[in-house]
């Protein structure tokens, strides 16, 4: 018989080790990652395999050979081959795209266990070429003769040949995350000094965390293959030895005249993929398993990408609150993205201006005071990384698990995205 069921309950997340791409996992795919994690997490949890009911996965640049990655993790970790999987893209929210369509399917009652999350490897992004050449390739492959196939070469310019990598540039802009966020810098007036301080205040707060075994639940051990040689066991971006004075030292990136964005105040490319189970209040009940958070609200948004591009959060947050019936100041742990310091400092402004609230989201008054020293308190992207299908998951899981540690009840993560998106989830402990 149909039952309403108001809670989504989140019964554990999971991790691989955040390494710098070209790294540690190097040679891995996006689906190797997904299937390491995916595999672990089902074995940890104990649940039945047989009782999960759908995948589904996020991941920003696709592999032309599996498309679809949340199935072909099905299908390469053992799970039983009748559970089906569907893939999202939402840029670097794509893991929370997931994870909300996947406790969609468990409020509507279409399904009662979910695995959700995202994987990335930036290490294996696809290698295009210009549209003359793969015409030529195309017309090739047709040819049956050796002369067939070489004439359907003739008439290329050296140009048509070389290699061509996806592009990091929005493509209504044109500019990179990084000249965006240095856009948001100069219009918000974020200083240098204080996007290193919080670059300092992520790597030390991550490095403490890791130091503490806080992470030790929520972050697997990967032996890499295929020699199973090489044993990750923690993130490898983590500078925990940095110091402020070095971060000062360190150039400009994307404008090297007056920018004030750094490799030292953004996140990095990043290799690594992250899941959560998800099941309906009473099917955890019925099974005794204790979540660690549940899904109380959440709310997607877009601003105009010409105007402050990762400012997207800052539109979703408000609805994400009035659905969840709390306010900001209700809130005990909030984790927000770091893509770049210079953009989570921005996204704190908005969030605590009254102008911006009545100019810009029809509201009297500002959204609330969020304090930078009190967000993020096991550090974010900026140190940890920041593989883009993943990361998503990754906070959701901290938050949790942060609820469960500090006792605090309600939870509040926040995501930007390209193409001027954003998201914000508010989650709560039992």
């Amino acid at each position: 018989m149909w039952q309403y069921t108001p809670r989504v309950a989140v019964i554990r997340g999971l991790r691989t080790p955040f390494a710098k791409s070209g790294t540690h996992f190097g040679h891995l795919s996006a689906l190797d990652l997904g299937k390491i994690v995916v595999a672990e997490l089902v074995e940890r949890s104990g649940i039945n395999p047989d009782q999960i009911e759908e995948v589904v996965f996020g991941n920003v640049i696709p592999s032309v050979k599996a498309p679809n990655i949340a199935r072909e993790i099905v299908l390469g970790t053992g799970l039983p081959r009748r559970i089906p999987g569907y893939t999202v893209g939402k840029a670097c929210a794509s893991a929370n795209q997931a994870i909300t369509a996947a406790a969609d399917m468990i409020f509507r009652r279409y399904a009662d266990i979910v695995v959700a999350g995202g994987a990335e490897s930036l290490s294996d992004v696809p290698i295009l070429f210009s549209r003359n050449f793969a015409d030529s390739l195309v017309k090739a492959s047709k040819q049956k003769s050796m002369g067939g196939k070489l004439g359907s070469f003739r008439g290329l310019k050296m140009k048509d040949f070389a290699p061509q990598t996806p592009a990091i540039a929005e493509s209504t802009t044109g500019l990179t995350m990084g000249e965006s966020a240095e856009k948001m810098a100069k219009e918000n007036g974020i200083t240098r000094e204080a996007q290193d301080r919080f670059a300092y205040q992520s790597h030390t707060r991550a490095a403490a965390a890791i130091a503490s075994g806080r992470f030790n639940d929520e972050v697997m051990t990967v032996v890499v293959p295929p020699t199973y040689e090489n044993v990750v066991e923690t993130d490898n971006l983590v500078r925990g030895d940095t110091t402020i004075e070095a971060l000062s030292k360190l150039k400009p990136v994307f404008d090297r005249k007056f920018g004030t964005i750094t490799a030292g105040n953004a996140s990095s490319l990043t290799d690594g993929a992250a899941a959560v189970l998800l099941m309906s209040e009473d099917r955890a009940k019925e099974l005794g398993l204790k979540p660690i958070g549940f899904i109380r609200s959440y709310a997607y948004a877009a601003t105009d990408p010409f105007d402050q591009l990762l400012q997207g959060p800052v539109f979703a947050l408000p609805l994400a609150l009035e659905r969840a019936k709390v306010k900001l100041e209700d809130i005990g742990v909030i984790e927000m993205h770091e893509a770049f310091a210079a953009q989570v400092l921005s996204n704190i402004q908005w969030i605590g201006s009254k102008k911006i609230a009545q100019e810009k989201l029809n509201r009297s008054e500002a959204i609330g005071e969020i304090d930078p020293e009190k967000i993020n308190l096991t550090g974010g992207s900026v140190a940890l990384g920041h593989p883009f299908g993943a990361t998503g998951a990754r906070i959701v899981t901290t938050v949790c698990n942060e609820l469960q540690r500090t006792g605090q009840q309600y939870g509040l993560v926040t995501v930007c995205a390209a193409g001027g998106m954003g998201v914000a989830m508010v989650l709560e402990r039992e």
